[in-house]
């Protein structure tokens, strides 16, 4: 679980530059939250292709996140890059006046949904590509929205469980009140991940490594010291969100289908 985040920073920071450009794009946008990390994700950017070339976007929800978003502005002013805030409180109530509901789930969703919309918009008028900041601890439990936070052209955090991006973060200097905070998808006052989980992110952490990494059994990771309800519950979450990890599946009637048999890397030789 140790990484060496100098080269992490090296391998993430070559990873932006160079998929960007073959992408066709010279600049990145990124959703900054205030959180950690997309904090560390627009740190390597910066890294990556100069402050000049990254646009953040701070997206609030009333004054759902207050924290977040002084420590969005904060980060947006230490790296010196271009950000906007756009309030996304409007279209919501919009929406929500003619479908309500109480579903704390729901409302979140699609929030998290209008700010990938609204990303989305500002890579075409700022033609950026757009950076993920979902984690390795995220996308495995499906810890996010899908067409939502999960959405990006790149995701350059998407191997580092959430432990090993907070060590990250140490090393590129984010500010320890950044770091240290308890991590929150600003879905509700006073949501937590961690409570919503059921789980410290060192404890799944621990346990997803074994699982993944370690490609040990459930009951392995069981005799090894995990309780066994947890265990199971983490195990059921990763084979219930497969679906928002891959492209959806195309039923084959051709020859050649896409992503059966079309599989040639975008940057292939014409």
């Amino acid at each position: 679980m140790k990484i060496n985040p100098e080269l992490v920073t090296r391998v993430l920071t070559k990873f932006i530059r160079e998929e960007t450009r073959k992408a066709g794009f010279e600049r990145v946008i990124l959703g900054l939250s205030g959180g950690l990390d997309s904090s560390v994700c627009a740190c390597l950017a910066v890294k990556a292709l100069g402050s000049e070339n990254v646009l953040g976007l701070i997206m609030p929800y009333r004054n759902l996140d207050l924290e977040g978003q002084e420590h969005a502005r904060k980060m947006a002013e230490l790296l010196k890059i271009r950000h906007f805030k756009i309030d996304i409180s409007p279209q919501i109530d919009a929406y929500f006046s003619s479908f309500p509901t109480e579903n704390q789930l729901l409302r979140g969703n699609k929030m998290a949904r209008e700010r990938m919309s609204i990303l989305y918009d500002f890579s075409a008028r700022e033609k950026a590509l757009i950076l993920g900041t979902s984690n390795k601890t995220e996308l495995l439990i499906g810890y996010g929205t899908i067409h939502g936070d999960m959405a990006c052209g790149i995701n350059p955090m998407g191997d580092l469980y959430k432990t090993q991006v907070r060590e990250l973060a140490r090393h590129l200097k984010v500010p320890e009140e950044i770091i240290s905070k308890k991590p929150t998808a600003g879905l509700w006052p006073g949501q937590t991940d961690e409570a919503e989980i059921g789980l410290s992110y060192e404890e799944l952490d621990n346990l997803l490594f074994k699982l993944v990494d370690l490609r040990q059994t459930p009951e392995e990771v069981i005799s090894s010291g995990h309780e066994e309800k947890k265990v199971k519950r983490i195990t059921e979450m990763i084979k219930k969100s497969e679906f928002k990890r891959k492209m959806p599946p195309i039923a084959k009637v051709s020859s050649r289908t896409v992503g059966h048999d079309f599989l040639y890397p975008y940057d292939w030789d014409k």
